[in-house]
């Protein structure tokens, strides 16, 4: 499995929202992104869910054995922005053989995934994966 660098927030201290994101259009519009702190979750047990259901928040480090992965990871797309990216997105296409595994590493390319708000619908931006 090829290694896959990411950029993602491993903590934030307080709740945090950033009013601004462009869209199709590179027009600015209004766009809040609600991030969850790590200590906020450890209290809870559990990453806030949002109202499709999907789990979302931090990098939960070593408490991710615990918890799991949420379904929308924090990370900071192109540009700086901050928002969600899917968790099946960043595992990307997975290989059913050994040599359909060599075939995806040794032709590996970044690729872009879309940068969600924490709704996991709203596409606030875009993330490379694999630079």
């Amino acid at each position: 499995m090829a290694i896959i660098s990411l950029l993602l927030l491993a903590g934030c201290s307080q709740q945090e929202t950033l009013p601004k994101a462009e869209n199709e259009n590179n027009s600015e519009i209004e766009m809040d992104v609600s991030i969850p702190t790590i200590e906020s979750i450890l209290e809870d047990g559990r990453y806030p869910i949002n109202d499709n259901g999907q789990t979302y928040g931090p990098n939960m480090g070593d408490a991710t054995i615990i918890l799991g992965e949420p379904d929308l990871l924090l990370a900071v797309g192109e540009n700086g922005k901050t928002g969600y990216v899917k968790q099946v997105d960043l595992d990307g296409p997975q290989p059913k053989t050994p040599e359909e595994a060599v075939r995806l590493t040794k032709g590996a390319k970044p690729r872009e995934i879309p940068l969600y708000n924490e709704d996991g619908e709203t596409i606030i931006g875009k993330f490379i994966v694999g630079r």
